[in-house]
């Protein structure tokens, strides 16, 4: 178990292997979004709800991340066609005054692109389609 400490409202630190971590928490328990070393975790922490896991919508061997809230896409980092892997930056968001880099979850070909610079961008809007 990692120890966890609330600093002030969203705002967590964490004791990962002796180095302290920044956890920002937003959202209502039963959709609540964790931003955390470049991740974003979203789930229903309500008692024996959800399974807590980010939200990539999987369709025969594809992802389709999404943005984790409304923003603006500061940068795209990736065109179709590309290979990444597990841990590139592919999209930068900005929202509430925080950079939230989006990031591969694993080694894949970027199957699409939904997004481009400057766009804003609702919740759960599509922005990169990676293929296994």
């Amino acid at each position: 178990m990692v120890p966890v400490r609330r600093v002030s409202e969203g705002v967590y630190v964490a004791d990962v292997d002796g180095r302290i971590e920044t956890v920002y928490v937003a959202g209502p328990a039963d959709d609540r979004w964790a931003f955390w070393n470049g991740r974003v975790f979203r789930g229903d922490v309500r008692q024996n709800a959800g399974s807590g896991q980010p939200r990539q919508a999987r369709v025969a061997g594809r992802h389709a991340l999404t943005a984790p809230m409304p923003a603006t896409v500061i940068r795209v980092h990736v065109q179709a066609g590309d290979a990444v892997k597990k841990g590139d930056t592919l999209v930068l968001l900005e929202a509430m005054k925080m950079e939230l880099p989006i990031r591969a979850p694993g080694d894949a070909k970027v199957a699409a692109v939904h997004c481009r610079d400057g766009e804003l961008v609702p919740a759960d809007a599509p922005l990169i389609d990676l293929e296994e």
